[in-house]
């Protein structure tokens, strides 16, 4: 049933695990058996009447009311910025693992000693809600210094009682599934035996979203720095890079990722687009990777067309987007990708969407960025014996620049080894990942040490920053490849992002590779050729050795059949 009830089992007796009818049980109205095909839980109407007879004191407690204490939370929680938190009708916007306030409104005074309530969870969208995969979380109320609250659960503390009312203090697990939640109240009476038990459900109105938490030491995306967290998560405009890597120009984006409609289209790409396993919402590292395939439209259908072209008809060319609201309004409200964006505009839109769901974000501009189409870990140009190139072999190719992304989180998947903190991921379509266009999250510390076989994606990023335009004599698929000359400190320069807490450019090229040329970077690039499997790295590695000069000198005759000596 799951850790959070298994130990409260002095609950037990309380509310029964198939007892989740709102509705008093009777003979004509019996909870269905384990197993059952239940994709709703039956709730009746929202104000519930006592039975008739009897005083009110001996009756099941009814909710009258309920406050979310939307502003309180939004302040302690650091969402006040969200629309929907600044709406007519607000709805709360939380971050995992901060306890939030609810009070709660009731026909009598409450009396711990008699009187049990429970909050029911549920996240919204879930088919079969259940507690193994945390869609669904019960937690009885108990007060705060109960001995018996979980500490590796949800949690609901009593923090103070008023006449009819009572203050909870509600607490999230900081690997909670992000999403938007459902929860229902159920009140009981303790002394009520089996046969006579009654519970009422009350079916709270609004729902409230649960984001990741950079605040929370115990959530994996986990920042310290206040500042950082303030120009990661909170900046709602920055600057993104374009041009050459002789002329480096700049370009406000503005990311609005508190603006209307915003977080709830990002949640709509975690639920309804792409194949994101529900669970796999709780994990940054597999939220991240399925935001860098929808935010592109060739597998899924996802959020941006990528053209090109030059024409540009029947959409918006690349260069007239000045944010990403515009873009992500446009679909959730068509449900159709929007047209058109290149690097930049994918690489603004999925920090809209990574800093909307509590994930810090930036966008990093790599100039001279290498697109390495055999996987091998070079930029490979092929030329036949009179010197001319063979285009149908020359598919690498070279960008004036590229953008993408990082995300901030730790890594326990690659730990130990310091492999935490920044994770490049890129929603630009270039290659396919485990058959989608995704890429990422790489961790960039492995990239700066050549570890190509991490996951997800790092041989093609270290590829990116750091490959070798290589250039080879090719004289047919049965003669070995011939080495004819190199060029090592082209690719990757100048990599760039918004300074923190101002207008100005940040180089990182430092955190993705050592200094070109230097005997970090050579020893670095060997490493990763090393562990690439692909042909033209064995045969670069092979081809970029000193030749060895030796004389060979015969020792003995030679009698077909029998050893003989020679001297090297």
């Amino acid at each position: 049933m799951g850790k959070c009830l298994s130990c409260l089992s002095s609950f037990r007796a309380v509310f029964r695990p198939n007892q989740e009818s709102a509705i008093p049980l009777t003979p004509s109205r019996k909870p269905k058996p384990p197993g059952s095909d239940v994709t709703e839980l039956p709730k009746p109407p929202t104000e519930v009447k006592p039975p008739e007879g009897g005083s009110t004191d001996d009756q099941v407690l009814v909710v009258q009311s309920i406050d979310l204490c939307v502003s309180e939370n939004a302040n302690n929680h650091y969402t006040m910025e969200y629309d929907l938190v600044q709406k007519e009708s607000p709805k709360p916007v939380l971050r995992r693992g901060f306890p939030f306030k609810v009070k709660i409104t009731f026909n009598r005074a409450y009396n711990d000693e008699k009187d049990a309530v429970c909050l029911v969870f549920t996240l919204k969208g879930a088919t079969n809600p259940t507690y193994a995969q945390g869609t669904m979380v019960v937690v009885p109320v108990v007060p705060a210094d109960s001995d018996v609250l979980p500490s590796d659960g949800w949690q609901v503390k009593l923090v103070f009682t008023e006449n009819c009312s009572i203050t909870l203090e509600v607490s999230s697990i900081p690997s909670a599934i992000v999403g938007e939640w459902n929860f229902d109240i159920d009140t009981k009476l303790k002394s009520a035996k089996d046969e006579e038990s009654q519970t009422l459900r009350y079916s709270v109105k609004d729902s409230f979203f649960l984001i990741f938490n950079p605040w929370c030491k115990q959530d994996t995306v986990y920042m310290s720095d206040p500042e950082w967290r303030k120009e990661y998560v909170l900046n709602e405009s920055g600057l993104i890079w374009r041009g050459s890597h002789n002329r480096l120009r700049p370009c406000i984006w503005n990311y609005g990722q508190f603006e209307e409609n915003i977080l709830e289209c990002c949640c709509y790409l975690l639920s309804h687009v792409g194949k994101l396993n529900i669970v796999g919402r709780a994990d940054p590292a597999r939220v991240v990777r399925h935001v860098s395939s929808v935010v592109n439209s060739p597998d899924d259908n996802g959020v941006l067309v990528g053209n090109w072209s030059g024409d540009y008809g029947g959409g918006q060319s690349p260069t007239s987007w000045g944010g990403s609201v515009a873009i992500l309004q446009q679909f959730f409200k068509n449900k159709k990708p929007v047209k058109y964006g290149q690097c930049w505009v994918f690489s603004g839109v999925c920090t809209t969407v990574c800093r909307a769901l509590g994930i810090p974000a930036r966008s990093v501009t790599n100039f001279s960025s290498a697109h390495d189409t055999h996987n091998s870990l070079t930029i490979d140009y092929f030329f036949d014996d009179e010197g001319e190139p063979i285009e149908r072999l020359n598919i690498d190719s070279i960008w004036n620049f590229h953008v993408w992304n990082e995300a901030w989180m730790e890594r326990p998947d690659l730990e130990p080894g310091g492999y935490g903190g920044w994770q490049a991921i890129d929603a630009t379509p270039q290659e396919e990942s485990d058959g989608a266009y995704r890429c990422g999250p790489a961790s960039v510390a492995a990239i700066k040490r050549g570890e190509v076989m991490k996951p997800y994606d790092c041989c093609f990023l270290f590829a990116e920053v750091n490959a070798d335009k290589v250039y080879w004599r090719y004289r047919g698929p049965s003669q070995p490849l011939k080495l004819i000359a190199k060029k090592t400190d082209t690719i990757g320069q100048f990599l760039s992002t918004k300074a923190i807490g101002c207008f100005e450019r940040e180089d990182i090229t430092g955190e993705y590779k050592h200094t070109e040329t230097t005997k970090e970077e050579r020893e670095t690039m060997v490493r990763a050729l090393r562990c690439c499997r692909n042909v033209f790295s064995r045969y670069y590695l092979n081809d970029d050795l000193e030749d060895v000069q030796f004389d060979f000198e015969l020792l003995d005759d030679i009698v077909i059949g029998s050893p003989f000596s020679v001297s090297v």
